[in-house]
């Protein structure tokens, strides 16, 4: 049966997104940066609170994912926290200038990381040469390659998707980036063994005092006043789907 792991930017919506029938909460902050590494605090919060596994990123900042020598050791840092906290597993990426796989950086991730199963996340959709970056990772000991197939979305990128998912001997591929419930059928039929959706919406704040003059986001255009968070019907029409699916 298709694993359905759902994205989730707070401990609210991973105990909704579990109510609702997720297998797995990949836990990142900042949605407007593409996911971060949440706080010490939110990871606690949610080790306490939630019973399905649970994957935090790893990840320092947004951007590229060719890190300076600090940033890389914060990323260690952030991997020792999470196995002291008992994480079963960790979403993390680290390429070369010239967009290869970092293999040193990633043999120190995986040492690190030891006793976790690890995900390198769509910075492999940022890499030269998907084919050769697979296995890669294969001979790493990644777990899984979360991938919207070097495209926008998923559902675009579903060609390499399903190539990707029918070699052998590669980490198990979740397909990414805009799943949802009008496209989930898809990815059913090609077979694809995970899929990985943030199920979200925007929803306004609560706030009935607002100063439309100013922006604390350097996107003078971004809306301060909505937050983005799991809509749990989703979830629980995707879930439905993949338990009523026949291949």
């Amino acid at each position: 049966m298709t694993l359905l792991e759902i994205c989730c930017y707070g401990v609210d919506d991973a105990v909704l997104a579990e109510q609702h029938g997720a297998d797995r909460i990949e836990f990142c902050a900042a949605p407007k940066e593409g996911g971060l590494t949440p706080s010490f605090g939110a990871l606690k919060a949610i080790r306490q609170t939630v019973t399905i596994p649970v994957h935090p990123i790893v990840r320092p900042r947004g951007g590229d994912f060719c890190y300076r020598a600090d940033e890389f050791a914060t990323m260690l840092s952030d991997i020792e926290m999470l196995r002291e906290l008992g994480f079963p597993g960790l979403v993390t990426g680290v390429l070369t200038e010239e967009g290869d796989v970092d293999i040193v950086r990633m043999q120190e991730i995986m040492q690190a990381a030891q006793g976790m199963a690890v995900t390198f996340h769509r910075a492999f959709d940022m890499c030269v040469n998907p084919l050769q970056v697979v296995d890669n990772l294969a001979e790493l000991g990644i777990a899984r390659i979360l991938t919207s197939g070097q495209q926008p979305s998923a559902a675009k990128g579903l060609s390499l998707i399903t190539e990707l998912n029918a070699r052998s001997g590669v980490p198990i591929i979740i397909a990414g980036a805009g799943v949802r419930p009008d496209n989930l059928e898809t990815f059913l039929h090609a077979g694809i063994k995970e899929v990985h959706s943030s199920a979200g919406r925007w929803t306004a704040s609560p706030m009935r005092y607002r100063n439309p003059g100013l922006s604390m986001s350097s996107d003078a255009s971004a809306d301060e006043y909505a937050r983005y968070g799991v809509d749990g019907d989703a979830v629980a029409v995707m879930k439905e789907m993949i338990l009523h699916h026949r291949p």
